[in-house]
């Protein structure tokens, strides 16, 4: 296969994609254009295509010989509540929803990928199974009903690109070990007794408390947590109040956990717990805690991310440089996937500052340099073509 020429051929199309997907987003767990677009990209190929998969996702599988191990490759294409700001001819055509993460640059690139490995199957050593996942941005995530319903069935390895304007166009970010940390959720409602501001001895006051109970989060990670390992804790949302003269009867206090191993994630909630108790009894009023685990950890396999720097290190046309990419607190839910069977998911470079690209994600200037996605087919036609179990 002459990789550079199958993917030049294809860049044309490959961008249309992109940009047709980026005109129309779609937010999470109402993707219903999208997936039908999806479909309508890769109905005539020679897959055994199953629709709906865990709401609307789809996979589409390559089966080449039974003896083979199979390969999953996954993209999500759900966009996000963000007002697009970049004037562009492809702008979203819809206020308030915008693909501010590349996940518009995902599927166009699994799509593309799909097309040149269906032409050369019978080349192939491993069967290839393309997932294509919906409601990446928002909990529950479509991964984890994608894996419930057997997207996964009969795969032995899963790799995941996500495009980053970190790194510059032709940069290929890998990662040992973790790659991005598990994103929970906590709500504190704490109920207290109204009264008037000149008078707060009517009353039990909740905001007054809850201050407390905000300085009081923060000795979790610096007095409990062990230093040598990682784990964030951020209350980012205090709701309290209507008029300067009036204590309210509520305040909430609403954040984030980011932790690695479930052992820090459990001594984190333990101590939340601890802290709850502790504010009803010292301030005698009620103290409720919302906790809601989010997306896993993504846990790399370390023999597939060898794998994949030993397919894409040996004389490459797009892929220019590699990066050890640094292990994030924001969360993903390849983790679903990672859970099940061994993989890995790595960045694809997208920055370049000429072009106004090296926004950050979830930023509503964000945008990519589409050259960018000639790297991510790449990497994954090299990983495919030359994969060998380990």
């Amino acid at each position: 296969m002459d990789i550079k020429k199958e993917i030049e051929s294809r860049f044309e199309d490959m961008t249309a994609v992109r940009r047709h997907i980026h005109r129309y987003p779609e937010l999470s767990f109402q993707e219903k254009k999208t997936k039908t677009y999806i479909y309508d990209q890769i109905k005539n190929l020679p897959l055994e295509i199953k629709r709906d998969v865990g709401g609307n996702g789809l996979s589409a599988r390559l089966q080449v010989s039974d003896d083979y191990k199979t390969v999953a490759l996954r993209a999500d294409f759900d966009a996000l509540a963000i007002q697009e700001e970049n004037d562009v001819e492809y702008k979203s055509e819809f206020d308030g929803v915008m693909h501010a993460c590349g996940h518009d640059a995902h599927t166009a690139m699994l799509i593309t990928t799909a097309k040149i490995l269906c032409e050369h199957r019978d080349t192939l050593p491993v069967n290839v199974v393309f997932i294509f996942q919906h409601a990446e941005e928002q909990l529950p995530g479509g991964a984890k009903s994608m894996v419930e319903a057997g997207v996964l069935e009969d795969v032995n390895y899963v790799y995941g690109i996500h495009v980053s304007s970190k790194y510059p166009v032709g940069t290929l970010g890998y990662t040992y070990g973790y790659k991005h940390a598990s994103a929970d959720q906590f709500t504190f409602n704490v109920i207290g007794r109204g009264g008037h501001g000149a008078e707060p001895h009517q009353a039990i006051d909740p905001v007054v408390a809850s201050a407390s109970l905000v300085q009081q989060l923060q000795t979790i990670v610096s007095r409990t947590v062990d230093p040598l390992k990682s784990a964030v804790v951020t209350a980012s949302m205090f709701n309290a109040g209507s008029a300067f003269n009036i204590i309210p009867t509520k305040a909430e206090v609403t954040g984030t956990v980011r932790t690695f191993g479930k052992s820090v994630q459990e001594q984190v909630m333990s101590r939340m717990e601890g802290i709850r108790k502790g504010i009803e009894d010292s301030f005698n009023l009620k103290c409720e805690l919302d906790y809601v685990k989010g997306y896993p950890a993504v846990l790399n396999t370390d023999a597939q991310v060898d794998l994949l720097l030993e397919a894409t290190s040996g004389g490459t046309d797009f892929i220019t440089d590699f990066e050890e990419a640094e292990t994030s607190m924001g969360g993903e839910d390849f983790a679903y996937y990672l859970e099940e069977i061994p993989g890995a998911f790595f960045n694809i470079g997208t920055k370049n500052e000429t072009l106004g690209t090296d926004y950050p994600h979830h930023h509503p200037k964000f945008n990519i340099d589409e050259e960018g996605m000639k790297a991510g087919v790449e990497s994954y036609l090299r990983l495919i073509t030359g994969f060998r179990e380990v």
